[in-house]
């Protein structure tokens, strides 16, 4: 967009200082100053923004999401159960073989 713009004496020196110390065009550095300060409201969007697709992660009918702890605290209980057959079964077989 081509517009007018009336900048103080100082502050035109100093963006055209920053101008040839970058060697940009001072358009150039005119707008590189203004998004600066007005900060990430001016960046530039490229593309468009993501679009998120949401999906229902919903629990198996009958778990009561209030006893979520109760649920954790019987799946550990059946985890630790299932340890311990296994840990005991291989003793069994053990001395069945060795009498064999």
């Amino acid at each position: 967009m081509r517009t007018t713009l009336t900048i103080d004496d100082d502050l035109a020196g100093l963006l055209k200082a920053r101008a040839r110390q970058l060697g940009i065009p001072f358009k150039e550095a005119v707008n590189r100053a203004l998004r600066a300060g007005l900060g990430e409201a001016a960046t530039m969007r490229r593309g468009h923004p993501p679009k998120t697709i949401p999906h229902s992660f919903a629990f198996r009918p009958g778990v009561d999401l209030d006893k979520l702890g109760q649920l954790a605290d019987e799946l550990e209980a059946e985890a630790y159960a299932a340890t311990a057959e296994r840990v005991r079964d291989p003793a069994r077989r053990q001395r069945s073989r060795s009498r064999a």
